[in-house]
């Protein structure tokens, strides 16, 4: 299958779940006894679940070795239209680090974790003299213990990639099935599943266990960053959309919102910040293909999309007014979630941290650097 017909089938798959799409002004949804509901969000497994079906019967599932740049655009269309599944956890984290790590990849939706943990080698080597007791194993079987917060879409997911710090000082990958810890429901801004996994002396056995360089640890950092990003970007353009069709058909003093210089203006800006997002995504994207690139990349669009996010959502419900902040409105479950996706995996100030260290560090490197060149 080709690359843009990969995209199409499951872009069109995405659309179907959005449920916003094609309603009123409003854009509410209701229950079936006609109280107002949050859709799938209500069953985070079952319709998590029910997308990857839906992607397995178009024969839209991206493999393994799709093209970057598809999944990126995917992860960017799952931001537009809030899908309900931790997609970009599963194309854009879990399975690189899985792969790199030369750990089995589930076929389901994945989501990742990292955090202090209590872990003890499952099979100590009683004979080594090296260290006190329990230091070594004969295996790399691992007993777990500990709390891990806000885990995106545990109740979701199939397998929770984990990566924590190994009982011989040193970071270390853990794949653990999401049934293997207590799951205590929580949530972000948006309502999207953000929960604690609570993990009571869990075996895992030596096969999905396996200790990596300090360099995954960080590949999962930009990794993360560039995922958020990713989603910021499609809910970004998404507020475009709501706003431009609001104030093309609302009409005020006999005539279109659109037609007033002042909203025309804020119009312009908004625009101008998504397109923003929407180019530092573009050039992380690109830069995925030269391992030497990707990390900065990846940080200055997650630094860019965070620092947007803003004034994307004080200019889009600025025009909205306030039908924006009811429950009912779309721009609301686009707003929300980018909120909440902001700040997560660091935040703006921590992505400009980086970044600065890293120009700093450059020297007279700065200029190819900040070019690409």
């Amino acid at each position: 299958m080709s690359t843009q017909s990969l995209f199409a089938r499951a872009a069109a798959v995405l659309a179907a779940t959005d449920e916003t799409d094609g309603a009123n002004e409003t854009g509410g949804t209701h229950r079936a006894d006609g109280t107002l509901g949050t859709g799938a969000l209500e069953r985070p497994a079952e319709s998590a679940h029910a997308l990857w079906q839906a992607l397995r019967a178009a024969d839209a599932l991206p493999p393994l070795d799709a093209d970057p740049a598809v999944l990126v655009d995917l992860v960017c269309e799952a931001g537009r239209r809030g899908t309900p599944a931790p997609l970009a956890e599963t194309l854009l984290v879990a399975r690189p680090l899985l792969a790199a790590a030369q750990l089995p990849v589930p076929d389901g939706p994945l989501t990742v974790a990292s955090g202090p943990l209590d872990v003890r080698f499952g099979h100590v080597d009683a004979g080594s003299r090296v260290g006190p007791l329990g230091a070594g194993g004969t295996d790399d079987a691992v007993r777990v213990s500990g709390t891990l917060s806000r885990v995106p879409w545990a109740r979701g997911a199939d397998a929770v990639v984990v990566l924590t710090e190994g009982p011989s000082s040193g970071p270390m990958l853990l794949l653990l099935d999401a049934g293997q810890g207590r799951q205590v429901a929580g949530s972000n801004l948006a309502g999207e599943p953000r929960d604690e996994l609570v993990l009571i002396d869990v075996a895992v056995p030596a096969e999905r266990v396996r200790r990596i360089p300090t360099a995954l640890v960080e590949e999962a950092r930009w990794r993360s960053g560039l995922a958020r990003a990713a989603l910021i970007a499609g809910a970004a353009r998404r507020c475009v959309e709501l706003t431009v069709a609001h104030t093309s058909s609302r009409v005020q003093f006999g005539r279109p919102l659109s037609h007033f210089q002042a909203v025309k203006q804020e119009e312009a800006k908004l625009v101008e910040e998504a397109a923003l997002i929407g180019a530092a995504v573009g050039a992380a994207t690109a830069a995925l293909a030269e391992p030497g690139a990707a990390e900065f990349s990846a940080w200055i669009a997650a630094a860019q999309a965070s620092a947007s996010v803003a004034e994307i959502a004080r200019i889009a419900h600025q025009l909205h007014g306030a039908i924006g902040f009811t429950e009912l409105s779309p721009l609301r479950l686009a707003t929300t979630r980018m909120w909440s996706w902001r700040d997560e995996d660091g935040g703006e100030h921590a992505w400009q941290r980086g970044i600065g260290r890293r120009v700093v560090e450059a020297g007279d490197r700065l200029w190819p650097l900040v070019t690409g060149s």
